[in-house]
């Protein structure tokens, strides 16, 4: 498997730069540190039994084999409720429906007891009806194992439930970041402005004011100059076209980068 080298900035761990950590080291680290994938029907290798899938982290690590590695394993998938454990341990992944795979792969996450856990769109694929089960299963398992997770999402409604600070993203940059709710009651960036006035209002009584961006998303791999969001944004002038601002602080930890703020 070919790693992707980040093309700049540095990851910092625990305030410890992981940014360019190989082999042992790496290892070690990731015991700490899971991830959580967007596809369930993908991350689970269809010729392992549950079981066997949720437990490989443990015999990674040298942490448990054997009868004391299958306790472990019983013990997580109670955790996050698939029961009977004792079937679900032994069942291939094709045997489970989707929003149970995910949990399987919420276990597999789980089992080392990390402090830190990337999910990565975990419900984005899973059917409406049971998301807002596995969001209450992962909020539960963070406030039982104090974790922390890197929430990763396209629905403002699902990070505002689950979050405590959001971070706003565009072209694959932050452009504002603050805690939930101050993003939620006053944003600052013209890009979070007009993704709030998108999110339907559940009374049909009030209505919103829709900020309108008109234009396609530049490219990615070529953004124009200055700000990149100038070309969409209501409210741009020449000098966005010329500058790029950088993250400011607006009021205590609420950051925007806007020419405006």
């Amino acid at each position: 498997m070919r790693l992707i080298e980040p093309s700049g900035g540095n990851i910092f761990f625990k305030e410890k730069d992981v940014t360019f950590l190989r082999g042992e080291e790496l290892r070690k680290l990731r015991k700490h540190m899971q991830i959580i994938f967007q596809d369930p029907y993908a991350s689970l290798n269809p010729r392992m039994r549950i079981g066997d899938a949720v437990g490989h982290p443990l015999e990674i690590h040298g942490m448990a084999t054997g009868g004391e590695k299958r306790k472990l394993v019983l013990e997580i998938l109670e955790k996050v409720g698939l029961e009977p454990t004792e079937k679900f341990y032994d069942a291939y992944p094709h045997e489970l429906s989707g929003g149970q795979r995910q949990r399987a792969a919420i276990a597999r996450a789980m089992i080392l007891r990390p402090e830190f856990i990337v999910a990565d769109e975990p419900i984005s694929m899973i059917d409406v009806s049971l998301r807002a089960k596995i969001l209450e299963l992962m909020t539960g398992l963070k406030e039982e194992f104090d974790l922390t997770y890197l929430f990763i999402t396209h629905d403002l409604a699902v990070a505002k439930y689950i979050s405590d600070r959001v971070a706003i993203m565009y072209l694959g940059r932050i452009v504002e970041i603050g805690r939930r709710e101050d993003i939620f009651s006053d944003p600052q960036h013209p890009y979070t402005m007009a993704l709030l006035s998108a999110i339907p209002i559940p009374d049909p009584k009030m209505e919103r004011k829709r900020i309108g961006l008109k234009g396609e998303v530049p490219s990615p791999i070529n953004p124009p100059p200055g700000c990149s969001f100038h070309p969409r944004c209501p409210y741009k002038d020449d000098e966005c076209a010329v500058e790029e601002p950088q993250l400011a602080e607006v009021k205590r930890d609420h950051y925007a980068a806007c020419r405006r703020v």
